[in-house]
């Protein structure tokens, strides 16, 4: 069954950002996985919608989704991202 990371990002430093989104996409390919969402507009049709930037990714099952996430690519991108902004992951499926 197919999972998805939905990610809420607010970004407090563009340029190292920038770095991070270079990284990402690379990250994903071993564990098939893949944007489906990334960036702007997000308009909120009900409720409110509080942050810079979302991100839906899609990967073919949740243990490859946890596979990516723990990896050790991601988590060097990671601490690239965590120097830029800050998010909330959820994971779906």
């Amino acid at each position: 069954m197919e999972a998805y990371i939905l990610v809420e990002v607010d970004i407090y430093d563009n340029e190292v950002y920038e770095e991070y989104k270079k990284l990402t996409p690379d990250s994903l390919l071993p564990y098939g996985g893949e944007f489906v969402i990334r960036g702007l507009p997000v308009q909120a049709l009900e409720g409110e919608w509080k942050h810079d930037r979302m991100v839906l990714l899609k990967f073919p099952s949740r243990e490859k989704a946890l596979e990516w996430y723990n990896s050790k690519n991601y988590q060097e991108a990671k601490k690239i991202r965590e120097k830029a902004s800050s998010a909330n992951f959820f994971i779906v499926g």
